[in-house]
């Protein structure tokens, strides 16, 4: 039997409705929620990111300031840069996309960004306040994947969790965000990594596997089991000759054989990338409040 395909814009549609009454009451009191991002030189994804965030910023009736500068622009710059923002009254979030020129400092870069303006959670006061369950703005896309599991009815407490992958951006977060004490929590996380030796005896054994490590169709049904609901996080780009632009994007799950044996899947694209889009624009309205 097919899975339960999980649709990552369905929920974030949600999650847009739900924002908008918080957005409505912070413009009577004369706030309107602004974000600036900043972009540094010309990869084209990361160009797309920023394009997506504009584009649901302006959905939602939030500002959007998209700062586009040089791959040569200096990190005495970027970081004066930084400065002007967090003194900017009318600047809620600010987003600086990865990756970074290889002559700068992404954790100075991110150390410099207010954490009352760390939209992204990615600051070192904000993954302390997540490691120790206090209140602070969540990583986007660990956030995304907990709520896509709430919004699914998909129970995560008691549950066994696999998450491939011990990035700072989404497997560490998220194990903590799942495992904590809390709603849509309370779960026993294991986390898989580069050096874990059979894999697929925690996949197999796991309620829900969360793949986020960046190698294409990864996963194959062979290392899941009929129970298991599969989170994609990876989105990975591999060569499609017979496609127009000559590639295709796949996530971290081979998507065809293991939708045709698990509970439920996400799909790549239309899963997490919406839902980490959704999780910034909640976490900018939370920042004008």
């Amino acid at each position: 039997m097919a899975a339960q395909i999980i649709d990552g814009r369905k929920i974030a549609e949600k999650i847009y409705s739900e924002l908008h009454s918080d957005i409505a009451s912070l413009k009577k009191d004369g706030i309107i929620p602004k974000l600036t991002v900043v972009l540094v030189g010309d990869d084209p994804a990361s160009a797309v990111y920023v394009r997506m965030k504009a584009k649901a910023c302006e959905k939602l009736g939030i500002k959007s300031d998209t700062q586009i500068h040089p791959s040569l622009m200096t990190q005495e710059a970027i970081l004066a840069l930084i400065d002007q923002l967090n003194a900017d009254k009318e600047v809620h979030g600010i987003l600086v996309q990865m990756p970074l020129p290889g002559h700068m400092n992404s954790e100075k870069v991110i150390e410099r960004i207010s954490p009352e303006k760390d939209v992204d959670g990615f600051h070192p006061i904000s993954k302390g306040k997540l490691q120790s369950g206090l209140d602070t703005f969540m990583p986007c896309t660990p956030y995304g994947v907990q709520k896509m599991l709430e919004y699914s009815d998909i129970e995560v407490s008691g549950k066994s969790v696999a998450i491939v992958g011990r990035s700072q951006i989404v497997g560490m977060p998220l194990a903590l965000l799942l495992s904590q004490k809390a709603n849509n929590a309370n779960a026993t996380v294991t986390i898989c990594h580069s050096r874990t030796k059979n894999i697929d005896f925690y996949t197999k054994n796991a309620d829900i596997v969360i793949a986020a490590l960046g190698k294409p169709e990864f996963i194959t049904a062979d290392m899941v089991s009929e129970k298991a609901v599969v989170i994609d996080v990876g989105v990975n780009r591999v060569d499609a000759p017979e496609n127009e632009k000559g590639y295709k994007l796949v996530g971290d799950v081979k998507f065809d054989e293991v939708s045709e044996k698990v509970r439920a899947i996400t799909p790549v694209p239309g899963g997490v990338g919406p839902m980490t889009i959704a999780m910034l624009m909640y976490n900018t309205v939370k920042a004008a409040k």
